[in-house]
């Protein structure tokens, strides 16, 4: 088993990465998954962005602790677990136990973020902290500075292939525009070509792209394609 990154190389590695692309691995073929990730790996990926979903949370259900593993004896890339699960005090930890190197929580599912966000970090992962469209920055404004990094939901999360909500660039310019905030920011939801440089000028570290990439049969391409926009080159 590939061990999991101490929190501060995963993020390290993503910041020296960033602007950069990471598949939400929801979308690729789980009856191919060494192929997938090699697949990603060779194209260049710097980071998998795994959706856990409990079917509570959000209307749909996904995948749990087994899949992190199976990603874990597979890669050492970086492992963005992003919880879309209530009572993510409960099982954060067994996340980072099965080999996640970053552990998201929604700030609209923790009673007790500071505590989570805490205990992630004392596993040796680091933090993240999710915010929905529908909920303001003030929701995370005492807890943010406690997170390594921030995902900024362009969708009500739950199901795929939703179109991207502009309030997600504000969020974004208003997280960038702190100061004193160290954390890496992250967008995910209906983020494609047409999006993905909009999130970049707004100050997005981390991208997550799911059928932009999955829907394609050349991940190379996609990526070469989707970086160049994102970077402006």
């Amino acid at each position: 088993m590939t061990a999991a990154l101490p929190a501060g190389n995963a993020i390290d590695k993503l910041r020296q990465a960033s602007p950069t692309v990471l598949p939400s691995m929801l979308q690729c073929d789980f009856t191919n998954l060494e192929r997938e990730v090699r697949r990603l790996e060779d194209a260049g990926v710097s980071g998998l962005h795994l959706d856990v979903m409990d079917g509570h949370f959000v209307p749909n259900f996904t995948y749990g602790l087994t899949i992190i593993d199976a990603f874990r004896k597979l890669t050492e890339l970086p492992l963005d677990a992003h919880l879309m699960i209530a009572n993510p005090g409960e099982y954060a930890a067994q996340f980072v136990d099965a080999g996640a190197d970053i552990v998201t929580i929604h700030i609209e599912a923790a009673e007790n973020t500071e505590e989570i966000l805490g205990e992630i970090k004392s596993r040796g992962a680091a933090a993240g902290l999710a915010v929905n469209p529908s909920t303001s920055l003030d929701a995370i404004s005492d807890v943010q500075h406690l997170a390594d990094l921030l995902l900024v939901m362009s969708v009500q999360p739950g199901f795929g292939g939703q179109s991207f909500q502009e309030v997600a660039l504000e969020k974004l310019v208003a997280l960038r525009d702190n100061g004193k905030l160290t954390a890496l920011l992250e967008v995910d939801g209906g983020v494609n070509d047409q999006t993905i440089g909009r999130c970049a000028s707004a100050g997005a570290d981390l991208a997550v792209v799911g059928s932009a990439i999955f829907a394609h049969e050349d991940y190379s391409a996609r990526l070469s394609a989707l970086m160049h926009t994102l970077r402006g080159d």
